[in-house]
């Protein structure tokens, strides 16, 4: 469609439309005039991005324009319904565009029924997060489920109801209104790409509606089934191949890109792309900050492709990112692509997701703990890592996920690493297969066709610490520690929102428990997802290994926040010419620092001259230990060891 054209039916379409919403809303327009005339102030900015995305997607459908009117209804709704204080948070939002980039952002991930028992004791933990030093708590799916296997949260019954287990809307509201108070952003998943076959669309589907069975991808016989999978991957090999279950009861094929009882959506009908928009604007208004927005690769399906990262998914996320621009303008979005770096890129930017978990840092740090070797993770960082400068990683060594080998194949032979054979490598190291390996992970969905495998574990469990802790040895407990430590030094100082997995905070070693839950024992990943026992005396025990890794990592955090170099945003990777040392320039508000991290077990150094290049100066400061130290000899680091250097003052080199 002509550029033109679209401009001109976007103008057609409000003229139209706009005397059908204020007549809808006339009373609460005429008693909440204010608050009407902020709406239509942010309607006429975002509407034509939000039409221009919509008639490309749509507008061939005879019903178009009811599909429209009901969206802008629905935007209308959500906002006049929305709480006073979230409005006042808008407001301060729309006037500070770039608050999550402050180096004060700090985030910790966790399961509420794990960590804690349920969302209202969750609020006694709120002092915990705040000597941790967090700004953001993401919650993960705490949403109704179906009893057994919900795939971690992730198979939802409904987006408007919690777990019972777990406590209800109003606790999770009255949660987020405590975090906010305590300057703390609420953070929970956007489950889109699909429901479970229990969540109530899925279930009138089954019933043999029709307009329901269109909210999903439902197949008579396998004949076109056959030919999507000819170009579709296994996600979940160990589990089932291919991505399509049958039912019984309809007599039908669905299309389940993860587990049988997740049914894919279909994005292709504008009914469950308003469904689900009205959906994400309820919990907006439940108070969360932050909606995850799960699995966007997968989000829209074509024959002849792979079904993933295609164009439509990313104008699917435009379009709820501008509705939310018009109805609850603070809400922030934070895309889970792991797929080819590239790719997930593609989904960062203004009118996308400002932010992004980074799983290409993930899976480099880990490659190079293995190897002792950066040249991978130096040149792949060099490449891949830039990003819009108001969006935002968010950076992370572990979740609640499985470790995939998420590089790019030509870095790999780029600089002389044969990809295939370096995964293999990787998965036999963090198994505990390669000789000498100090890892202690868990294979997870392997798939005997493609070779292809990821790994399970805690942060702890994969640099060494279970293993050395086994053998009672100070000198592996030491150089384990080591590591936790220098990793974390990384993911804090890098250019990103750092996330804790909480529970690795203190070092939470793998929990082998979770084979003898038959809801369980197939899932690898549930060996990191230990319930957390905080009445523990190793816990209270203030010289316990526990307390010293926290003090530790909140001591850095709050480090961290009083240096402005380390505001989020761009980093510029050096070269330390030492194939051991990883290093990296940031700067912000006239501070300028030089960030060096040693990936080996043997002290390492950086020579002079390159230190004082990259340190434009004579004389440094290292903010970790405290020592002011000249540039006129070479950067010394021990086993694991990492500076944080920013220049000090002009003086001549001794």
């Amino acid at each position: 469609m002509a550029d033109e054209w679209i401009r001109q039916q976007t103008r057609i379409s409000l003229q139209r439309l706009l005397p059908r919403l204020r007549a809808e809303f006339k009373e609460a327009a005429e008693s909440m005039p204010q608050h009407w005339d902020a709406f239509e102030k942010r309607l006429d900015s975002h509407w034509p991005r939000l039409f221009a995305i919509l008639i490309r997607l749509y507008g061939s459908r005879y019903d178009f324009f009811y599909h429209l009117e009901q969206i802008l209804f629905t935007a209308a709704r959500s906002w006049l319904d929305r709480p006073e204080a979230l409005k006042t948070l808008d407001e301060a939002r729309e006037a500070d565009g770039q608050w999550f980039q402050s180096q004060e952002m700090v985030g910790g991930v966790l399961y509420a029924d794990l960590f804690s028992d349920n969302i209202t004791q969750l609020h006694e933990h709120i002092p915990y997060f705040k000597e941790l030093g967090l700004t953001y708590v993401h919650l993960m799916p705490p949403f109704a489920v179906p009893a057994g296997d919900s795939d971690g949260g992730y198979a939802v019954n409904s987006y408007r109801m919690l777990d019972p287990s777990l406590g209800t809307m109003e606790d999770l509201s009255e949660l987020g209104d405590r975090l906010r108070e305590e300057g703390i952003s609420l953070v929970v998943d956007f489950v889109f790409n699909h429901t479970s076959d229990e969540h109530e669309w899925a279930l009138r589907a089954q019933g043999g509606e029709p307009e329901y069975q269109d909210f999903y991808y439902l197949f008579a016989d396998r004949t076109l089934p056959d030919q999507y999978e000819r170009n579709l991957r296994n996600i979940f090999p160990e589990v089932r191949k291919g991505s399509f279950t049958w039912h019984e009861g309809m007599r039908k094929w669905v299309w389940t890109t993860f587990h049988s009882f997740q049914w894919d959506l279909n994005y292709a009908n504008p009914a469950v792309f308003r469904a689900m928009a009205e959906e994400m604007l309820f919990l907006a208004n439940v108070g969360v900050e932050v909606l995850r927005l799960d699995a966007v690769a997968f989000i829209w399906k074509r024959m002849g492709t792979d079904c993933e990262n295609l164009p439509e998914a990313h104008m699917i996320i435009q379009a709820f990112n501008a509705i939310c621009r018009i109805a609850a303008p603070s809400l922030l979005f934070k895309s889970e692509a792991i797929v080819h770096p590239d790719e997930v890129i593609r989904y960062i930017d203004t009118d996308e997701c400002r932010l992004s978990y980074n799983p290409m840092l993930m899976a480099l740090l880990w490659e190079a703990l293995a190897t002792r070797g950066t040249r991978l993770i130096e040149h792949a960082m060099r490449k891949r890592s830039r990003i819009p400068n108001d969006c935002s990683w968010v950076n992370y060594l572990r979740c609640h996920d499985d470790i995939g080998w998420t590089f790019d194949d030509n870095d790999a032979w780029e600089v002389g690493i044969d990809p295939g054979a370096h995964r293999r490598f990787l998965n036999d190291f963090y198994t505990g297969q390669f000789p000498g390996s100090f890892a202690r992970g868990i294979p997870f969905q392997f798939n005997a066709e493609s070779g292809d495998q990821r790994v399970s574990g805690t942060l702890a469990s994969l640099a060494g610490l279970e293993q050395a802790l086994l053998a009672n040895d100070p000198l592996l407990i030491d150089m384990a520690i080591r590591r936790i430590v220098m990793l974390r030094s990384i993911v804090l100082s890098i250019g990103g929102i750092p996330l804790i997995y909480l529970g690795e905070e203190w070092g939470m070693l793998n929990d082998y428990s979770y084979i003898t839950d038959t809801r369980k024992a197939g899932d690898s990943r549930w060996v990191h997802r230990p319930k957390i026992h905080w009445g523990t005396d190793r816990w209270s025990d203030p010289e316990a290994l526990e307390r010293r890794l926290f003090k530790e990592v909140a001591a850095m955090i709050k480090m961290r926040k009083s240096l402005p170099a380390l505001r989020n945003g761009g980093m510029e990777v050096i070269s330390t010419e030492n194939p051991h040392l990883f290093g990296y320039i940031r700067h912000n508000k006239g501070q300028r620092m030089l960030i060096v991290n040693n990936f080996s077990e043997h002290p390492q150094s950086m020579g002079e001259n390159r230190l004082r290049v990259y340190g434009l100066g004579y004389r440094f400061m290292d903010h970790v230990s405290g020592i002011t130290f000249p540039a006129g000899r070479p950067l010394e680091l021990g086993p694991y060891g990492f500076v944080w250097l920013e220049t000090t003052e002009y003086t001549r080199p001794l």
